[in-house]
């Protein structure tokens, strides 16, 4: 499994920048670029059959009935991102060694990097939608982590807090579009969506699908009007910049747009969204770059600008334009990461960002000043630069379209005009920084070339744009030709990468371009003032005023809704109820059915009666607790009973369990708590409940009665035939809990132990008044622990537990299994607690019920994990009989080590709960309450 090794490898390299962190700030960085280095030596020795083009597939089935498993993809287009992932990722960690002061906590800034990193190798290298959503919204998570790092700015914390929302908002349409694809084709994997584009578009939920998925998309990579989360980025660290926004997080929403475009693209939907948001983007982000003071700034503008070129070459309706917008992946990645290092290094060095401060660089730093001129000429796509060789095949795209008809020149102008700005605002760059005058109070003066190694990442990224451009066919070309065989599933056109192409109208447009660029910036005074003269739009107040707007209008709606009564929350959800049932029983010519209803025995009769009797007078007595409890426990008993008269064992035993622990429960609770509750609820409050109560036990009864009188098909039949044939189990009921449905009741233990940790802490630190009387003024009994129940304790302990292990033992076959076997020993160690006190209790079991909880939903999970070393699905069980001598031929089932997790974790919750309650008491002696 290569491929999961290669995503696995940044995570399981988190810790090792954390441990080294106090041994130096080197041995940081080194033991931070170990796990990505080793990575890209593996995904390096792939590079052979990829550009073979060769598609390599990993599958781990994990939830199939779901449609998701652990299927991995490795094609040109995965292994382009993962090499440029991994390459400049380990050129930033270099670099960040560096940049980073040494108040700085190094090992965290680290530890959040190659979470991400192992985030977007998962995005890239993912065959199942599903997991590939889910690294998705983990990269949002870790960039939130990266971006606000200098959490003590508010600048960091507020982008990060906008980025989150934006992207995390997208993710959610995504997960939407994701799940719309997958009903329409049948399945979540990659290669059966890519194969089915035909049936993708012929289907009515197109549309819808394509807008989710699109809304992921932009969101992501800032396409407008989602643009303005990227600049407001920018106050995180500049490494940070330099791999999440030239390389890796903005690049996942075009990485999707180029996996998914042979299943989506080719139509007029795709062409109108695709095209025309990145045309919009593409001149918006161009023009705003010009006129950023902040250096950062400038580059986070002309990124939207860059991201917005190549959503709208993947909207042409031209494979040729998925050609140049791969391309053009390539080349942005290589000279924008050098510009924000080499911004990085100014800043780091100057102490400001501030292009009217920064001036006249080139006399104090010309190494630096060298490298960034040449990464920023390559942005503006000057010739025998890789930004020229993908702009030119992008101006050429633009003039083969026909989107709009008979104004489809206005795309070309467009993209000309966006080209002028591009050559503008890296002018400016160049320009204003290295040149301009001489520096105006900077905050370090005199500035000064970085340290050595600081400038080696800028310095290969640089050589990359040089050899690139002018030696395309020797440099990119095998990457190239292997990413577009990805893209586009093998249907690849012919192109040249060839460096003159001879005078033609695309090579026009790049001079008009320069030309237009360079006249556009000796007129920058003039535009300086018209920009000026435009209301200020500061994106992170009106975001921030949105939220605050959004806030106060659910608080508003909560406050409404939520009035904190109980009693008018159950009344809105019964009208509601009732109001829902009535509805749909009205088309109903008659409640009555074809289907006889079952005579009713005597027995039967008297357990209703009984059972009608004791949740009438529970009502009747409710204000006296203690009595009202006694009464509602006949209620549970009887309904124990029925289970039993109607042929299900587990069930009853289960109930009598259940009821068993809420009741001791409750009496532990009602201990601190007045034995008579006053009379609340008004006349004509206690009217309307019974009113309603009556109203809505009638409609149950209607209810009942129709189903009743009915035939149905039931599922049941199924469980029964495959019991024994596919669970090894005669008792059903324990089969569909730890085999069927086995991932249920995982979820299920899980709450349970993280309720029972969370009444834990509750508890934890609780001190209540020790009550001394009861409601009639008498004192409690002085005997806390009577002689009696200290004997009988000790005596139905070993009884208890070895009915407990039998039940345990027998369920995969009778009445039992991991849950009542729990339940059975939680009840007999309570019963230690209360007849013996707290302290004596857990002198003699020192056991740690967090534990206990813990490794019953680990061990459950580690069951389920097992399966995957055999092949086998996430938590799929086998049996077999075998002879043990002394013995004889018994069955075993790995189900019963899962059912071994779910009585742990039963046990650990329900202790963890009960046994903590008699902490609770302010009074010493009441350490003894339970």
């Amino acid at each position: 499994m290569a491929l999961a090794l290669i995503i696995a490898l940044p995570f399981l390299g988190i810790f090792l920048p954390l441990l080294l962190e106090r041994t130096g700030r080197s041995a940081c960085a080194f033991g931070a670029g170990l796990a990505p280095l080793a990575a890209l030596v593996l995904l390096l020795s792939k590079r052979e059959e990829v550009f073979a083009g060769e598609t390599e597939i990993q599958t781990l089935p994990w939830l199939p009935e779901l449609g998701l498993n652990l299927s991995l993809r490795l094609d040109g287009l995965g292994f382009l991102f993962a090499l440029l992932i991994l390459g400049i990722g380990l050129l930033v960690i270099l670099y960040a060694r560096y940049y980073l002061s040494k108040k700085d906590p190094m090992g965290r800034f680290f530890g959040y990097f190659l979470l991400f990193m192992g985030s977007m190798l998962g995005v890239v290298l993912s065959e199942n939608l599903l997991l590939m959503l889910m690294f998705w919204e983990l990269t949002s998570l870790s960039s939130f982590l990266l971006i606000g790092y200098w959490s003590h700015r508010s600048d960091a914390r507020q982008g990060a807090r906008m980025a989150l929302t934006i992207t995390g908002g997208g993710g959610l349409a995504l997960l939407a579009g994701i799940l719309l694809i997958g009903h329409i084709v049948g399945s979540y994997e990659l290669t059966t969506v890519l194969a089915s584009g035909d049936l993708i578009r012929a289907h009515g939920l197109y549309p819808l699908a394509l807008i989710l998925v699109l809304l992921g998309v932009f969101t992501k990579s800032a396409q407008f009007p989602f643009h303005f989360w990227l600049p407001q980025a920018m106050a995180a660290p500049t490494p940070v910049s330099a791999f999440l926004h030239s390389a890796t997080m903005v690049k996942a929403g075009v990485f999707l747009l180029a996996r998914l475009y042979p299943a989506l693209a080719d139509s007029e939907w795709w062409f109108y969204l695709v095209s025309l948001t990145g045309l919009t983007t593409l001149l918006l982000g161009a023009v705003m770059a010009l006129f950023q003071h902040d250096l950062k700034g400038l580059l986070a503008y002309s990124t939207i600008s860059h991201l917005g070129l190549i959503t709208l070459l993947f909207g042409l309706d031209s494979r040729l334009g998925a050609v140049a917008a791969i391309f053009h992946v390539i080349n942005h990645a290589t000279f924008k990461a050098s510009l924000f290092m080499a911004a990085g290094i100014i800043d780091h060095e100057t102490g400001t960002r501030d292009m009217r401060r920064i001036n006249g660089m080139w006399k104090y730093m010309p190494h630096t000043a060298v490298l960034a001129m040449v990464a920023s000429l390559a942005m503006a796509g000057v010739p025998l630069l890789n930004g020229f060789l993908s702009k030119e095949m992008f101006f050429a795209e633009t003039l083969e379209q026909h989107l709009l008809g008979s104004f489809y020149w206005t795309i070309p102008v467009i993209a000309t005009l966006a080209g002028a700005f591009s050559v503008a605002y890296s002018l400016r760059f160049v320009h204003d920084v290295f040149f301009n005058g001489e520096p105006i109070d900077l905050p370090k003066y005199p500035p000064h070339e970085p340290a050595r190694y600081m400038k080696i990442p800028v310095e290969i990224l640089v050589l990359l744009c040089l050899l690139v451009g002018m030696l395309p066919a020797y440099t990119v070309a095998p990457l190239l030709a292997a990413a577009v065989n990805g893209t586009l599933n093998g249907n690849v056109p012919e192109y040249s990468l060839a460096i003159w192409h001879g005078l033609n109208l695309p090579l026009l447009m790049s001079f008009i371009a320069l030309g237009g660029g360079i006249l556009i910036y000796a007129l920058r005074k003039w535009s300086f003032s018209w920009y000026e003269g435009l209301p200020e739009v500061d994106s992170l107040q009106i975001f921030g005023q949105f939220i605050r707007s959004l806030a106060a209008s659910a608080r508003r709606i909560t406050d409404t809704l939520e009035s904190g009564s109980l009693q008018r929350y159950l009344a809105l959800m019964l009208v509601s109820t009732l109001v829902l049932v009535i509805y749909a029983l009205m088309p109903l010519e008659s409640l009555r059915g074809s289907r006889p209803l079952t005579s009713i025995d005597g027995g039967t009769l008297l357990g209703m009666g009984i059972l009608m009797v004791s949740s009438l007078l529970t009502v009747f007595f409710h204000r006296r607790r203690l009595v009202a409890l006694m009464i509602l426990s006949v209620a549970g008993l009887l309904v124990a009973l029925g289970f039993a008269r109607f042929s299900a064992p587990d069930l009853a035993l289960t109930q009598l369990s259940v009821e068993v622990v809420t009741i001791i429960l409750l009496i532990l609770t009602l201990f601190f708590m007045p034995d008579r509750t006053p009379a609340e609820s008004s006349s004509l409050r206690s009217m309307r409940d019974l009113v309603l109560a009556s109203g809505v036990g009638v409609m149950i009864a209607l209810l009942s009665y129709a189903v009743l009188t009915r035939p149905f098909d039931s599922i049941a039949s199924f469980f029964l035939e495959n019991s024994v044939s596919g669970g090894g189990g005669t008792n059903v009921v324990n089969v569909i809990l730890v085999d069927f449905r086995g991932f249920d009741t995982l979820g299920e233990i899980s709450v349970l132990a993280i309720a029972g940790v969370g009444i834990y802490s509750l508890l934890y630190g609780l001190h209540l008044p020790h009550p001394t009387r009861d409601y009639g003024g008498r004192l409690w009994s002085t005997d806390s622990h009577p002689m009696i129940l200290d004997n009988l304790s000790r005596a139905i302990l070993p009884m208890a537990l070895l009915i407990s292990f039998f039940i345990f033992l027998r369920g995969h076959n009778l009445p039992g299994g991991g849950f009542i076997a729990g339940l059975i020993t939680a009840v007999a160690l309570i019963l230690q607690y209360v007849s013996h006190g707290v302290t004596w209790a857990q002198e003699r079991q020192p056991l740690s019920y967090h534990g206990i909880a813990g490794s019953g939903v680990l061990i459950a999970g580690l069951t389920g994990l097992g399966s995957w070393a055999f092949g086998y699905p996430f938590l799929t069980s086998s049996f077999g009989h075998f002879h043990i001598p002394l013995i004889g031929e018994i069955e075993l089932a790995t189900a019963m080590l899962f059912d071994l997790g779910v009585y742990l974790a039963v046990v650990g919750a329900t202790l963890l709960i009960l046994s903590n309650i008699g902490h609770v008491s302010q009074d010493e002696s009441a350490k003894e309450v339970l």
